[in-house]
């Protein structure tokens, strides 16, 4: 019985892969209900499980892609890929009102360009403080610290080693868990109630999945705002990091 229904879940792997999203989800909910009373937003649990479960496919199989690497959760590759992440990023646009976007204008340009000035900065100096004193290192763990994203984009366009690429990364990830989780408990003193604060706050924090996860805890009306702004952060960063951004470094330690 137990083969069956492995075999049936390894031929229906994308299937088998959303329902088991599907669970975490579900536990992480109630675990963020139970014992945090809603403080910390499922979404924040969930990544941690994700994480956890990443480290243990990885000291399982010895493999790269985490989980994945396990036969029996290969549809998580494709779930997690680029195809799915790129979708969900765009779908959060349609439920945007054109008007209100409109309303964060010249404010809004000015939050992403120091949204993502700024954390390049620090996670350049955490990396100097750490002994990382080349341009490349500095330039692409800093640029990890904008999304996690832009971090990989930048070291492979300037020459940086994979560890240095997997270090950022993890910057960028350690990002967005503190940028979901602190977002309900700041929401009040940021005041966080309208399109234009959520769009503002989206530029600043500068992290997709973080600024979501963030404002859906706050209010769910908000998160395609600020999801909208900080989608350009991505844009933005891949074009400064291996050009303005490496080029001051560069001429900063040389």
């Amino acid at each position: 019985m137990m083969e069956m229904l492995e075999k049936l879940m390894i031929s229906n792997a994308l299937v088998f892969a959303f329902a088991f999203v599907g669970i975490i989800m579900l536990l992480s909910t109630q675990l963020a209900k139970r014992l945090t009373n809603g403080r910390v937003h499922a979404s924040a649990i969930a990544i941690l499980i994700g994480l956890g479960l990443a480290y243990w496919g990885g000291t399982q199989t010895g493999g790269k892609m985490g989980l994945a690497d396990v036969k029996l959760f290969g549809g998580i590759g494709l779930m997690g890929g680029a195809m799915f992440r790129d979708f969900a990023i765009v779908a959060t646009a349609f439920e945007v009102h054109a008007e209100e976007a409109r309303k964060a204008g010249l404010i809004g340009a000015i939050a992403l360009f120091i949204g993502t000035v700024v954390p390049f900065i620090v996670g350049a100096s955490i990396a100097w403080s750490f002994g990382y004193r080349d341009a490349i290192a500095m330039t692409t763990i800093g640029a990890g610290a904008v999304t996690y994203i832009v971090g990989p984009v930048t070291g492979a366009a300037i020459g940086a080693s994979s560890d240095l690429m997997a270090l950022s990364i993890t910057t960028g990830v350690i990002k967005a868990i503190i940028v979901m989780v602190s977002t309900p408990a700041l929401a009040k003193f940021l005041r966080l109630k309208t399109p234009r604060s959520a769009m503002v706050f989206g530029g600043l924090a500068g992290t997709v999945s973080g600024v979501s996860a963030g404002l859906a805890a706050t209010d769910r009306k908000l998160v395609p705002y600020g999801a909208l702004v900080a989608t350009f952060h991505t844009g933005l960063g891949c074009l400064m990091g291996p050009s303005v951004l490496f080029f001051a470094t560069k001429a900063l330690v040389g």
